[in-house]
Protein backbone atom coordinates (compact mmCIF):
# COMPACT_ATOMS: atom_id res chain seq x y z
CA UNK A 1 0.00 0.00 0.00
CA UNK A 2 1.90 3.24 -0.56
CA UNK A 3 1.93 6.40 1.94
CA UNK A 4 -0.78 8.64 2.08
CA UNK A 5 1.54 11.38 1.93
CA UNK A 6 3.04 10.83 -1.35
CA UNK A 7 1.35 13.33 -3.18
CA UNK A 8 2.70 15.96 -0.91
CA UNK A 9 6.45 14.18 -0.34
CA UNK A 10 7.91 16.90 -2.16
CA UNK A 11 6.38 19.77 0.08
CA UNK A 12 7.06 17.92 2.85
CA UNK A 13 10.87 17.40 2.33
CA UNK A 14 11.17 21.26 1.26
CA UNK A 15 9.40 22.07 4.53
CA UNK A 16 12.13 19.63 6.57
CA UNK A 17 15.02 20.83 4.78
CA UNK A 18 13.92 24.78 5.93
CA UNK A 19 13.38 23.84 9.27
CA UNK A 20 16.70 21.86 9.07
CA UNK A 21 18.15 25.42 8.02
CA UNK A 22 16.38 26.74 10.85
CA UNK A 23 18.26 24.15 13.64
CA UNK A 24 21.43 25.29 11.60
CA UNK A 25 21.20 28.56 12.37
CA UNK A 26 19.57 28.45 16.30
CA UNK A 27 23.35 26.50 16.09
CA UNK A 28 25.35 29.43 14.35
CA UNK A 29 22.84 31.87 17.33
CA UNK A 30 24.26 30.08 20.19
CA UNK A 31 28.07 30.01 18.76
CA UNK A 32 28.17 33.54 18.61
CA UNK A 33 26.72 34.45 21.89
CA UNK A 34 23.35 35.86 20.31
CA UNK A 35 20.42 37.52 22.44
CA UNK A 36 18.16 34.58 24.25
CA UNK A 37 15.02 36.01 23.15
CA UNK A 38 16.21 36.01 19.67
CA UNK A 39 17.68 32.40 19.87
CA UNK A 40 14.40 31.17 21.70
CA UNK A 41 11.76 33.20 19.17
CA UNK A 42 14.09 30.87 16.41
CA UNK A 43 12.90 27.68 18.72
CA UNK A 44 9.41 28.46 18.77
CA UNK A 45 9.59 29.27 14.97
CA UNK A 46 11.14 25.94 14.08
CA UNK A 47 8.51 24.13 16.50
CA UNK A 48 5.77 25.39 14.78
CA UNK A 49 6.92 24.78 11.21
CA UNK A 50 7.52 21.15 12.68
CA UNK A 51 4.20 20.98 13.72
CA UNK A 52 2.54 22.18 10.34
CA UNK A 53 4.56 18.91 8.87
CA UNK A 54 2.97 17.01 11.59
CA UNK A 55 -0.30 17.75 10.74
CA UNK A 56 0.00 17.68 7.13
CA UNK A 57 0.75 13.83 7.61
CA UNK A 58 -1.77 13.14 10.42
CA UNK A 59 -4.00 14.74 7.76
CA UNK A 60 -2.64 12.25 4.96
CA UNK A 61 -2.71 9.36 7.21
CA UNK A 62 -6.51 10.08 8.18
CA UNK A 63 -7.73 10.61 4.87
CA UNK A 64 -6.06 8.18 2.92
CA UNK A 65 -4.60 5.06 5.08
CA UNK A 66 -7.65 5.63 8.37
CA UNK A 67 -10.15 6.48 5.28
CA UNK A 68 -9.31 2.95 3.38
CA UNK A 69 -9.02 0.66 6.57
CA UNK A 70 -12.80 1.98 7.66
CA UNK A 71 -13.22 0.89 3.71
CA UNK A 72 -11.89 -2.33 4.36
CA UNK A 73 -13.72 -3.11 7.65
CA UNK A 74 -10.48 -2.19 9.54
CA UNK A 75 -11.72 0.95 11.22
CA UNK A 76 -11.47 0.56 14.57
CA UNK A 77 -8.22 -0.92 14.49
CA UNK A 78 -7.27 1.75 12.74
CA UNK A 79 -8.77 4.32 14.67
CA UNK A 80 -7.27 3.01 17.88
CA UNK A 81 -3.61 3.34 16.01
CA UNK A 82 -4.63 7.30 14.95
CA UNK A 83 -5.43 8.39 18.71
CA UNK A 84 -2.41 6.80 19.72
CA UNK A 85 -0.11 8.89 17.37
CA UNK A 86 -2.40 12.09 17.96
CA UNK A 87 -1.71 11.30 21.97
CA UNK A 88 1.78 11.19 20.91
CA UNK A 89 2.09 14.45 18.71
CA UNK A 90 0.36 16.28 21.63
CA UNK A 91 2.62 15.17 24.21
Amino acid sequence: MAHAYLRDKEDLLNRLKKIEGQIRGIQRMIEEDRYCVDILTQIAASKQALNKVGIALLEAHTRGCVAAAIQHGRGDESIEELMKVIFRFLG
